[in-house]
Protein backbone atom coordinates (compact mmCIF):
# COMPACT_ATOMS: atom_id res chain seq x y z
CA UNK A 1 0.00 0.00 0.00
CA UNK A 2 1.27 3.45 -0.93
CA UNK A 3 0.68 6.69 0.98
CA UNK A 4 1.56 10.12 -0.37
CA UNK A 5 2.65 12.61 2.30
CA UNK A 6 2.35 16.21 1.08
CA UNK A 7 4.92 18.31 2.95
CA UNK A 8 4.23 21.92 2.06
CA UNK A 9 7.63 23.01 3.37
CA UNK A 10 10.87 21.39 4.45
CA UNK A 11 10.48 21.62 8.23
CA UNK A 12 7.31 19.61 8.90
CA UNK A 13 7.29 15.84 9.23
CA UNK A 14 4.53 13.21 9.29
CA UNK A 15 5.70 12.37 12.83
CA UNK A 16 3.40 10.08 14.79
CA UNK A 17 0.94 9.87 11.89
CA UNK A 18 3.59 8.64 9.49
CA UNK A 19 4.92 6.30 12.15
CA UNK A 20 1.53 4.62 12.53
CA UNK A 21 0.92 4.40 8.80
CA UNK A 22 4.26 2.65 8.40
CA UNK A 23 3.33 0.27 11.20
CA UNK A 24 0.09 -0.46 9.36
CA UNK A 25 1.99 -1.46 6.24
CA UNK A 26 2.04 1.73 4.18
CA UNK A 27 5.05 2.71 2.08
CA UNK A 28 5.38 6.49 2.53
CA UNK A 29 6.35 8.82 -0.31
CA UNK A 30 7.05 12.42 0.74
CA UNK A 31 6.44 15.25 -1.70
CA UNK A 32 8.01 18.57 -0.63
CA UNK A 33 6.06 21.40 -2.27
CA UNK A 34 8.19 24.42 -1.28
CA UNK A 35 11.94 23.70 -1.05
CA UNK A 36 14.02 25.17 1.74
CA UNK A 37 15.58 27.86 -0.45
CA UNK A 38 12.10 29.19 -1.36
CA UNK A 39 10.59 29.16 2.15
CA UNK A 40 10.31 32.98 2.19
CA UNK A 41 9.08 33.11 -1.42
CA UNK A 42 6.79 30.06 -1.66
CA UNK A 43 5.23 30.77 -5.05
CA UNK A 44 6.91 27.85 -6.80
CA UNK A 45 5.55 25.67 -9.57
CA UNK A 46 4.99 22.11 -8.42
CA UNK A 47 3.60 19.11 -10.28
CA UNK A 48 1.44 16.68 -8.31
CA UNK A 49 0.96 13.00 -9.13
CA UNK A 50 -2.29 11.41 -10.22
CA UNK A 51 -4.56 10.56 -7.30
CA UNK A 52 -4.95 6.91 -8.27
CA UNK A 53 -1.21 6.29 -7.96
CA UNK A 54 -1.72 6.09 -4.18
CA UNK A 55 -3.93 4.28 -1.71
CA UNK A 56 -4.02 7.20 0.74
CA UNK A 57 -2.97 10.86 0.86
CA UNK A 58 -1.94 12.91 3.90
CA UNK A 59 -1.70 16.69 3.48
CA UNK A 60 0.31 18.29 6.28
CA UNK A 61 0.27 21.84 7.65
CA UNK A 62 1.86 25.00 6.27
CA UNK A 63 2.62 28.54 7.50
CA UNK A 64 0.55 30.11 4.71
CA UNK A 65 -3.18 30.49 4.05
CA UNK A 66 -4.99 28.36 1.48
CA UNK A 67 -6.64 31.45 -0.04
CA UNK A 68 -3.46 33.57 -0.26
CA UNK A 69 -3.05 32.97 -3.98
CA UNK A 70 -0.66 35.90 -4.28
CA UNK A 71 1.82 33.81 -2.25
CA UNK A 72 1.13 30.22 -3.24
CA UNK A 73 -0.92 30.54 -6.41
CA UNK A 74 1.29 28.40 -8.67
CA UNK A 75 0.75 25.26 -6.58
CA UNK A 76 -2.37 25.57 -4.45
CA UNK A 77 -4.87 24.98 -7.28
CA UNK A 78 -3.06 21.84 -8.52
CA UNK A 79 -3.05 20.55 -4.94
CA UNK A 80 -6.76 21.25 -4.49
CA UNK A 81 -7.39 19.45 -7.77
CA UNK A 82 -5.43 16.44 -6.48
CA UNK A 83 -7.33 16.31 -3.18
CA UNK A 84 -10.68 16.63 -4.97
CA UNK A 85 -9.75 13.92 -7.47
CA UNK A 86 -8.54 11.59 -4.71
CA UNK A 87 -11.76 11.98 -2.77
CA UNK A 88 -13.82 11.44 -5.93
CA UNK A 89 -12.10 8.17 -6.86
CA UNK A 90 -12.21 6.86 -3.28
CA UNK A 91 -8.63 7.47 -2.17
CA UNK A 92 -8.90 8.55 1.48
CA UNK A 93 -7.41 11.94 2.33
CA UNK A 94 -6.28 13.01 5.80
CA UNK A 95 -5.84 16.78 5.92
CA UNK A 96 -3.99 18.27 8.89
CA UNK A 97 -4.32 21.99 9.76
CA UNK A 98 -3.55 23.72 6.43
CA UNK A 99 -4.13 20.33 4.82
CA UNK A 100 -7.56 20.12 6.45
CA UNK A 101 -8.39 23.61 5.25
CA UNK A 102 -7.23 22.64 1.76
CA UNK A 103 -9.39 19.51 1.85
CA UNK A 104 -12.42 21.52 2.96
CA UNK A 105 -11.82 24.02 0.17
CA UNK A 106 -11.31 21.29 -2.44
CA UNK A 107 -14.67 19.76 -1.50
CA UNK A 108 -16.62 23.00 -1.76
CA UNK A 109 -16.02 24.73 1.59
CA UNK A 110 -13.79 27.72 2.18
CA UNK A 111 -11.18 29.18 4.48
CA UNK A 112 -11.43 32.30 6.63
CA UNK A 113 -9.45 33.94 9.41
CA UNK A 114 -10.06 32.60 12.92
CA UNK A 115 -11.29 35.03 15.60
CA UNK A 116 -8.01 34.46 17.42
CA UNK A 117 -4.73 32.65 16.81
CA UNK A 118 -4.34 29.27 18.52
CA UNK A 119 -0.89 28.08 19.56
CA UNK A 120 -0.40 25.40 22.17
CA UNK A 121 -2.07 22.38 23.74
CA UNK A 122 -5.87 22.39 24.02
CA UNK A 123 -8.73 19.96 24.44
CA UNK A 124 -11.54 19.69 21.92
CA UNK A 125 -15.20 18.76 22.25
CA UNK A 126 -15.65 15.54 20.30
CA UNK A 127 -18.74 13.67 19.19
CA UNK A 128 -16.77 10.51 18.38
CA UNK A 129 -13.99 9.96 20.90
CA UNK A 130 -13.10 6.64 19.27
CA UNK A 131 -12.14 8.61 16.14
CA UNK A 132 -10.98 11.93 17.62
CA UNK A 133 -10.13 11.68 21.34
CA UNK A 134 -10.66 14.95 23.20
CA UNK A 135 -6.92 15.44 23.51
CA UNK A 136 -5.14 17.57 24.43
CA UNK A 137 -4.01 18.27 20.87
CA UNK A 138 -1.46 20.80 19.65
CA UNK A 139 -2.89 23.82 17.84
CA UNK A 140 -0.97 26.18 15.56
CA UNK A 141 -3.23 28.12 13.22
CA UNK A 142 -4.75 31.50 12.47
CA UNK A 143 -7.28 30.28 9.88
CA UNK A 144 -10.30 28.00 10.03
CA UNK A 145 -12.48 26.21 7.50
CA UNK A 146 -16.12 26.50 6.62
CA UNK A 147 -17.41 22.97 6.16
CA UNK A 148 -17.98 21.73 2.62
CA UNK A 149 -21.42 20.44 1.63
CA UNK A 150 -21.96 16.88 2.85
CA UNK A 151 -19.25 17.01 5.53
CA UNK A 152 -20.00 15.97 9.10
CA UNK A 153 -18.32 17.92 11.88
CA UNK A 154 -17.14 15.61 14.65
CA UNK A 155 -15.07 17.91 16.91
CA UNK A 156 -14.85 21.59 17.76
CA UNK A 157 -13.69 24.14 20.32
CA UNK A 158 -14.59 27.75 21.07
CA UNK A 159 -12.49 29.01 18.15
CA UNK A 160 -13.45 26.76 15.27
CA UNK A 161 -14.43 23.42 13.86
CA UNK A 162 -11.69 20.96 14.78
CA UNK A 163 -12.47 17.84 12.76
CA UNK A 164 -14.79 16.69 10.01
CA UNK A 165 -15.37 13.58 7.94
CA UNK A 166 -16.61 13.42 4.38
CA UNK A 167 -16.90 9.88 3.15
CA UNK A 168 -13.54 8.27 3.86
CA UNK A 169 -11.70 11.60 3.99
CA UNK A 170 -11.08 13.56 7.18
CA UNK A 171 -9.79 16.99 8.09
CA UNK A 172 -8.38 17.93 11.49
CA UNK A 173 -7.42 21.44 12.57
CA UNK A 174 -4.92 20.31 15.21
CA UNK A 175 -1.59 18.50 14.76
CA UNK A 176 -1.70 14.79 15.67
CA UNK A 177 1.65 14.32 13.94
CA UNK A 178 3.56 16.76 16.16
CA UNK A 179 6.84 15.66 17.76
CA UNK A 180 9.18 17.71 19.93
CA UNK A 181 11.71 17.87 17.09
CA UNK A 182 9.13 19.29 14.69
CA UNK A 183 7.99 21.88 17.21
CA UNK A 184 11.59 23.02 17.62
CA UNK A 185 11.79 23.60 13.87
CA UNK A 186 8.49 25.49 13.78
CA UNK A 187 9.65 27.77 16.58
CA UNK A 188 12.93 28.47 14.81
CA UNK A 189 11.12 29.28 11.55
CA UNK A 190 8.80 31.99 12.83
CA UNK A 191 7.10 30.38 15.79
CA UNK A 192 9.23 32.10 18.42
CA UNK A 193 8.06 35.52 17.20
CA UNK A 194 4.42 34.42 16.99
CA UNK A 195 4.55 32.96 20.49
CA UNK A 196 6.05 36.19 21.82
CA UNK A 197 3.26 38.22 20.20
CA UNK A 198 0.72 35.95 21.91
CA UNK A 199 2.45 36.26 25.28
CA UNK A 200 3.45 32.60 25.34
CA UNK A 201 6.54 31.06 26.91
CA UNK A 202 8.25 28.90 24.29
CA UNK A 203 10.17 27.06 27.00
CA UNK A 204 6.84 26.03 28.50
CA UNK A 205 5.55 24.97 25.07
CA UNK A 206 8.59 22.78 24.54
CA UNK A 207 8.36 21.30 28.05
CA UNK A 208 4.64 20.52 27.67
CA UNK A 209 5.29 18.87 24.32
CA UNK A 210 7.94 16.63 25.85
CA UNK A 211 5.59 15.77 28.71
CA UNK A 212 2.74 14.95 26.35
CA UNK A 213 4.88 12.92 23.94
CA UNK A 214 3.99 9.40 25.10
CA UNK A 215 0.26 10.05 25.31
CA UNK A 216 0.27 12.19 22.16
CA UNK A 217 1.72 9.27 20.22
CA UNK A 218 -1.04 6.97 21.49
CA UNK A 219 -3.76 9.49 20.60
CA UNK A 220 -2.31 9.97 17.12
CA UNK A 221 -2.20 6.21 16.56
CA UNK A 222 -5.84 5.90 17.69
CA UNK A 223 -6.83 8.63 15.25
CA UNK A 224 -4.94 7.02 12.35
CA UNK A 225 -6.43 3.59 13.05
CA UNK A 226 -9.95 5.01 13.18
CA UNK A 227 -9.37 7.07 10.03
CA UNK A 228 -8.24 3.95 8.16
CA UNK A 229 -11.39 2.18 9.36
CA UNK A 230 -13.84 4.83 8.10
CA UNK A 231 -16.54 3.00 6.15
CA UNK A 232 -17.27 3.52 2.49
CA UNK A 233 -20.14 6.00 2.04
CA UNK A 234 -23.55 4.50 1.33
CA UNK A 235 -24.72 4.75 -2.26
Amino acid sequence: MRALIIKHEHISTPGYVGERLAQRGYDLTELVVVPEERFLAPGVARAFPAADEYDLIVALGAPWSVDHVELIGPWIKPELDLLRAAHTVGVPVLGICFGGQALATALGGRVERSPRFELGWTRVHTDEAQLVPEGPWFQYHGDRWRLPPGAREIARNAVCSQAFVHGRSMGVQFHPELTSATLDQWLVHGGEAQAKELGLDTGALRARTRTEARHARVRAHVLVDAFLALPLPAR
